[in-house]
């Protein structure tokens, strides 16, 4: 870079241009990599769930929350749901499971693609006399790998074969050597199926269901049970719809003050820097275009909360500008010629630039892990945002100026700075 800069500074403005034609909302890339946009932008449907964990073990929470909220995601996606935000939120009243469903603008729609998903569990049976007592125990539907519609080769009856995951099989092998000669419950939506008596200890992770199914009823299970079986019980206790009018006049809005916000930051460069401003304003642009296309390019989804992250780093960007553009000056006051004044202001300015995106960097981190909904989007749009803002700050902008200041000194144009 340092050899060939004009190479280099050629290589981002073509990337830049073709990151400009990749950014169009009707563009390259529109049927296969179109953009992503959250509820708040185009509409659709706000699902809230109360999440039943009274009979799960305290310790046994987040994993069964987290496997939750996978199940009911790969179930939305199942039925072709547009980009799902499915997450969990906890809070002194419990846990919720909150489903938002960009796109799907009858509600009714949304609740009927989430759909039933059953509810299956394993149960030791404790027999008192007269009396049966059914106990819970950690093998739920949360351990399903796969489900498939079979016949019982004695009766020719419908059936259910189910396959677990290693961690269920381990599970399931060490329930039926505890309970030879006993019978395991299989419970479906808190209703008893089947108490089979265990004969054997049974490894592989294998077993089958052999309820009163019909041939159709045998199959919804079986697809229900691939679409993802719940580990716990939920109930709709929340239901918004948000229109898609709405959302676009947010969307609007949201363009119109980035757009005028940048314009304001562009003229304030160029009037206070004059020259140099000139170039802090083309590296801008550069940023802009760039990070834009890194958004698209790895599908992340556009919210409100995330153009008001983006839109907080082109002030960042400028500002990394301001801190080497002054350092600039203060070298020249010092006597050094505008070359050495140029590279000493970007070395004596990059620890600050550094040190303060760096904080930055982990603010944003941390609220990417440890929250959720919107405030992730803004977190995500900040981290990238930033480590482009970096990028141009340091290499862009000291490309131009060693390109086009050496340029104008061979055509004795030099400078006013």
């Amino acid at each position: 870079m340092h050899r060939h800069p004009g190479l280099f500074l050629s290589l981002i403005i073509i990337i830049t241009v073709l990151a400009g034609i990749f950014i169009q909302p009707s563009g390259f890339g529109i049927k296969n990599l179109p953009w992503r946009l959250g509820l708040d932008l185009v509409g659709g449907s706000h699902l809230i769930y109360q999440v039943d964990l009274v009979k799960v073990p305290t310790g046994d929470q987040e994993s069964v929350l987290n496997g939750l909220r996978d199940v009911i995601e790969k179930r939305v996606n199942l039925f072709g749901v547009s980009e799902p935000q499915v997450f969990i939120s906890r809070s002194s009243g419990g846990s919720e499971l909150i489903v938002e469903l960009a796109g799907v603008k009858k509600i009714e729609d949304a609740i009927a693609q989430i759909g039933a998903t059953p509810l299956l569990d394993f149960r030791e049976v404790e027999q008192n006399g007269s009396s049966t007592k059914f106990n819970y125990t950690n093998l739920t539907g949360r351990y399903i790998k796969s489900a498939a519609l079979t016949f019982n080769q004695t009766s020719g009856k419908p059936q259910v074969s189910i396959s677990f995951n290693d961690e269920g099989a381990g599970i399931f092998e060490k329930m039926t050597e505890a309970n030879v000669g006993k019978p395991i419950a299989i419970f479906l939506d808190n209703n008893l199926i089947e108490a089979p008596v265990v004969q054997e200890k049974i490894s592989g992770g294998q077993a089958v269901i052999t309820g009163q199914f019909t041939i159709q009823t045998a199959r919804a299970l079986v697809e229900r049970f691939n679409a993802g079986a719940l580990p716990a019980p939920i109930t709709l206790i929340n239901q918004q719809t948000v229109s898609a009018t709405l959302g676009a006049d947010s969307l609007h809005k949201a363009l119109v003050a980035g757009l005028i916000g940048a314009l304001i930051v562009m003229i304030f460069m160029i009037l206070y820097y004059r020259f140099l401003g000139v170039f802090a304003v083309i590296a801008l642009l550069i940023y802009i275009f760039l990070t834009l296309g890194i958004f698209k390019l790895f599908s992340v989804t556009m919210t409100l909360a995330g153009l008001a992250g983006f839109i907080l780093t082109i002030g960042m960007a400028v500002d990394a500008n301001i801190l080497i553009f002054e350092r600039v000056k203060e070298e020249i006051k010092k006597g050094l010629s505008r070359t050495s004044a140029i590279q000493e202001g970007f070395r004596r300015a990059w620890p600050s630039i550094r040190d303060s995106n760096i904080s930055t960097i982990i603010t944003a981190a941390v609220l990417y892990f440890l929250t959720t909904s919107f405030v992730k989007g803004f977190a995500i749009t900040l981290l990238i945002g930033v480590l482009a803002s970096m990028f141009s700050a340091i290499t862009t902008t000291r490309l131009l100026l060693k390109v086009m200041l050496k340029d104008l000194y061979t055509k004795n144009l030099s400078p006013k700075i």
